[in-house]
């Protein structure tokens, strides 16, 4: 699985350094996560790491953000795992389930606003994270990809593993550049 990680990030730098040289500096990938840092993550989470975000991270734990950084897909930045930690229990804090209704559009997911279960291991800097579910319904598989927006109770499944999710992006990137 490593190989297929290793894959997706020379795929992500490849697209990115072709409308934009120096887009691997913008990057700031850090260097990949050792499985001490990705145990600490699934103990104070209480989950089980999905295998390709471990294999994704072990390549390279994340970003670091500065105002200047690239996305690695759509408009979101790989947070390192220390910030997927901080984030989690963030959300953990801040978040009340009583401010708004959910609005789930798929059975693949327990109708929550949020789940303790979700790790949150990408942002937009706007208070919104992409997340991988670890509890999903009962015709949902663990590691599916979501979205969870702050200040809206939408849901959905956008894809069923992190690297169909990146798979994805890359083709909505290929589909722009040919259409333009």
């Amino acid at each position: 699985m490593i190989e297929q990680a290793e894959l997706l990030w020379r795929r992500i730098i490849a697209k990115g350094t072709g409308a934009n040289a120096d887009f691997e500096v913008a990057l700031n990938l850090q260097p990949g996560a050792r499985d001490e840092e990705l145990q600490s993550v699934e103990n104070q989470l209480g989950v089980t790491l999905p295998e390709e975000m471990k294999a994704l991270y072990r390549v390279h734990n994340g970003q670091t953000w500065n105002i200047s950084v690239a996305p690695f897909v759509r408009n979101l930045t790989l947070s390192p795992l220390d910030q997927v930690k901080e984030n989690w229990a963030f959300l953990q804090e801040e978040f009340d389930p009583d401010d708004m209704e959910p609005e789930i559009e798929d059975d693949a997911m327990k109708p929550v606003l949020w789940n303790c279960k979700w790790i949150p291991i990408a942002e937009n800097g706007g208070g919104d994270y992409l997340c991988l579910d670890t509890d999903p319904s009962g015709s949902g598989s663990v590691g599916q990809v979501l979205y969870f927006w702050h200040d809206w109770g939408h849901r959905s499944v956008e894809a069923t593993g992190l690297f169909e999710f990146i798979q994805k992006c890359m083709e909505e990137k290929d589909e722009s550049n040919d259409s333009a």
